[in-house]
């Protein structure tokens, strides 16, 4: 891991539980922490971030299932949010790719042409 990253103790400090506590998130797949080659847990500050945010949840007296399925549907509404920029920067430059062949394709109107006469 290139990023730095805390045993278990510490980044239960951190993030203000009992390292238990961590465990059971792990179990209820609430956090998936790195490994060393001996299987010690390793936790990053993006972990101890999401910690945070369980215990917010928790603490606002949704149950572990219930805090899964909102960190679930908030990682979905961020890739969804990033997809949507996406798609608005490729239209965007679909855009202005269309305004650049009008512009070559547009050929300008002579000072000469003779009016146009209307019939009755």
């Amino acid at each position: 891991m290139s990023e730095q990253s805390y045993v278990i103790s510490i980044a239960a400090e951190l993030a203000g539980v009992h390292p238990q506590t961590l465990r059971i998130y792990e179990r209820k797949g609430l956090l998936d922490p790195g490994r060393t080659p001996g299987g010690s847990r390793r936790y990053t500050m993006e972990d101890i971030v999401q910690m945070r945010r369980i215990q917010e949840l928790t603490g606002a007296g949704i149950n572990l299932e219930g805090v899964r399925r909102i960190l679930r549907l908030e990682a979905e509404i961020e890739h969804l949010r990033a997809e949507l920029v996406r798609t608005l920067e490729l239209a965007r430059e679909a855009v202005e790719e269309t305004h650049r062949q009008y512009r070559r394709d547009l050929v300008p109107l002579s000072s000469g042409l003779l009016p146009v006469r209307r019939y009755r």
